[in-house]
C-alpha cells in the first residue's frame, strides 16, 4: 500500500467530507470446513440459512485459505498479517498453559485499528497464549489481547477441550479457580459428543453454555459499541464447531451430519444472531462483516462414510493436512452498496492478507515492519478489479511440511498429508521424487502427482519457497 489514502476517501469527489469509517466485525469460526455450507456445497447435509443469505448479500471468495491448517498459526496469522512458521512455533499449536506467542511490540489488526480511531473488542477463544510465562490464573493474565490492541476482551483462554476451563475479562479469570477437576470426557455428555481433556474448571463453568454464553456477549458489545460515535471491530472467535460438539437441545438431529453436522448448525445460527444484531443496531449499511474458518473440519474418511457428508467439500484432506482440505477455508465479506451482492471470486487469498485490505480501506498504514505477509485486495472485494497479483502462497500443516502455491501449481516439500490423514509420510522409492506437485486447475483433488514428470518445475518452485521462507519482505 503506497498511500494512507484510504477507499473511501478515493471514492468521494469530495475526500474532507469522506463517508463515516465502516465498522468491522470478523466471525472466525473453529474447525468449519470448506464443504460444511450449503452456499459453498449443494450437497451439505447441515443447514446454513445465514451463511447463505450472507453470502447471497456479499461476496464469496472460493480460493481462500488460513495461513495455516491447525488453529493458533492461522489465528496468528489473521491478527498479525505474518506467518507463524516465521515465530518459534514451527509445527503443531499452543495449550492453554501456554505464554503469549504474539510480541508485544509486533502491530496486531486491533492496534492497526486504533490509529484509525477505531474501538476494539475481542470475544471469543484466544489460543495464543498469555502472560510471559506459564499464565495465572489466579492472578493477572498480562500480556495478552488487551497489550496487543483489544480494548475489551471476554473469552477462552483456548480451545474448548484445552483445561483450565474458565472465562477471563480482560485480564483476569471472572469463573474463579477452586481447586475443582472436571474429568476427560470421551463419550456423549451434555447433549453432543467428542471429548475435553481433564483439567481445573471454574466457578459455574459449563462446557455447553460457552458458545450461547460467548454469543450473548458479542450481540451485547455490538450493541453498546454502535451506540458510541467512533466506529468499532469486532473479532469474534468461536469455539464452534470445534470438538466438543454441543450443540444446543434445539439444534440436535437438525443436520445429516451427526454431531458435529448440529454444531455446525448451531454456529450458523450464530452468525444469524451477530447478524440480526448489528441490523437491529441501525448500523448494517456501515458494517463490513468477515466470516472464514481458522483451518478445514476435522472430518475423518470413516465420518465421511457414515454420514455421505463431505465436510471439506471435494478438496483432499482434513484439518491438520498439507492437502487443501486441511487449509482451504470458507471466506464471504459483506459490506451494503460497497460489495456486489451474490458475488463470487476466485482469487488467492490468505486470511494473512484480510489486515492490510482492511488497513486500505480506512485509510491507514501499517507500522514498519508489521503486516509482512500480507497483501492488500480490497481492489478485487470492491469490484475495481477481477484479478489478485498476489505473491505465492505458502502452506503449513500440523508437523511443519510446506506446499508452496504459484498460480495452479502446488508443490508439497515431501511426501503425505503432514497431518492427521494416513499416510502422513511417505519414504520416496529410488529414483522417485521426494516432492509432490499437483496442478489444481486440472486436478483439485491432488490425485495426479506430477513431480516426476516436471523436475524443472519442482526446482524454480522449491527456490521460489526458499526465498520466501528466508526472506521476511516488507510490502508497502
Amino acid at each position: 500500500m503506497s498511500s494512507t489514502k484510504s477507499v473511501l476517501e478515493s471514492k468521494v469527489e469530495n475526500p474532507s467530507k469522506s463517508p463515516t469509517k465502516p465498522n468491522i466485525v470478523i466471525i472466525f469460526a473453529d474447525d468449519m470446513g470448506f464443504g460444511d455450507i450449503q452456499s459453498y456445497n449443494t450437497d451439505s447435509l447441515v443447514p446454513t440459512p445465514n451463511l447463505n443469505a450472507l453470502a447471497s448479500e456479499g461476496m464469496k471468495f472460493t480460493d481462500a485459505h488460513s495461513s495455516s491448517a491447525v488453529c493458533t498459526p492461522s489465528r496468528y496469522s489473521l491478527l498479525t498479517g505474518r506467518y507463524a512458521w516465521r515465530t518459534a512455533l514451527k509445527k503443531g499449536v499452543l495449550d492453554a498453559e501456554s505464554p503469549l506467542m504474539i510480541d508485544t511490540k509486533r502491530e496486531t489488526i486491533a492496534g492497526l485499528l486504533k490509529k484509525a480511531d477505531y474501538e476494539t473488542i475481542m470475544v471469543g477463544k484466544w489460543h495464543l497464549g498469555l502472560g510471559e510465562g506459564k499464565p495465572d490464573y489466579r492472578g493477572q493474565l498480562s500480556p495478552g489481547p488487551n497489550v496487543l490492541g483489544f480494548d475489551y476482551f471476554y473469552g477462552i483462554p483456548a480451545s474448548l477441550d484445552m483445561g483450565p476451563y474458565v472465562y477471563i475479562e480482560n485480564e483476569h479469570v471472572v469463573t474463579p479457580l477452586t481447586g475443582n477437576k472436571i474429568a476427560a470426557s470421551k463419550h456423549r455428555r451434555g447433549g453432543g459428543d467428542g471429548f475435553w481433556r481433564k483439567a481445573e474448571i471454574g466457578d459455574g463453568f459449563k462446557h455447553q453454555e460457552v458458545l450461547p454464553n460467548l454469543t450473548k456477549k458479542a450481540v451485547s458489545k455490538i450493541a453498546e459499541a454502535a451506540n458510541k460515535e467512533k466506529p468499532f471491530f469486532m473479532y469474534f472467535s468461536l469455539p464452534s464447531p470445534h470438538t466438543p460438539w454441543l450443540p444446543a437441545k434445539e439444534f440436535q438431529g437438525v443436520s445429516g451430519a451427526g454431531t458435529y453436522g448440529d454444531f455446525a448448525a448451531n454456529t450458523d445460527h450464530v452468525v444469524g444472531d451477530v447478524l440480526a444484531a448489528i441490523k437491529a443496531a441501525g448500523i448494517e449499511d456501515n458494517t463490513i462483516v468477515i466470516y472464514s474458518s481458522d483451518n478445514g473440519a476435522h472430518w475423518k474418511p470413516n465420518d465421511q462414510k457414515k454420514y455421505a457428508h463431505r465436510a471439506n467439500g471435494e478438496w483432499r484432506g482434513q484439518k491438520a493436512d498439507i492437502y487443501e482440505g486441511g487449509h482451504r477455508v470458507p471466506l464471504i465479506i459483506k459490506w451494503p452498496g460497497r460489495v456486489e451482492t451474490n458475488a463470487e471470486s476466485a482469487a488467492p487469498i490468505v486470511l494473512n492478507d484480510i489486515v492490510r485490505t482492511m488497513a486500505s480501506i480506512v485509510g491507514v498504514q501499517p507500522g514498519q515492519g508489521a503486516a509482512t505477509d500480507s497483501y492488500d485486495f480490497s481492489q478485487v472485494l470492491l469490484g475495481q478489479s477481477d484479478k489478485f497479483d498476489r505473491a505465492p502462497m505458502i502452506h503449513h500443516s500440523i508437523k511443519g511440511r510446506f506446499a508452496i502455491r504459484v498460480g495452479d501449481w502446488k508443490l508439497v516439500e515431501g511426501k503425505g498429508s503432514g497431518g492427521f490423514s494416513k499416510p502422513a509420510n511417505i519414504t520416496p522409492k529410488k529414483g522417485q521424487s521426494p516432492f509432490e506437485l499437483y496442478n489444481l486447475a486440472l486436478d483439485p483433488a491432488e490425485k495426479n502427482n506430477l513431480a516426476d514428470k516436471e523436475p524443472a518445475r519442482v526446482k524454480s518452485m522449491l527456490i521460489e519457497l526458499n526465498d520466501i521462507r528466508n526472506h521476511e519482505t516488507v510490502s508497502f
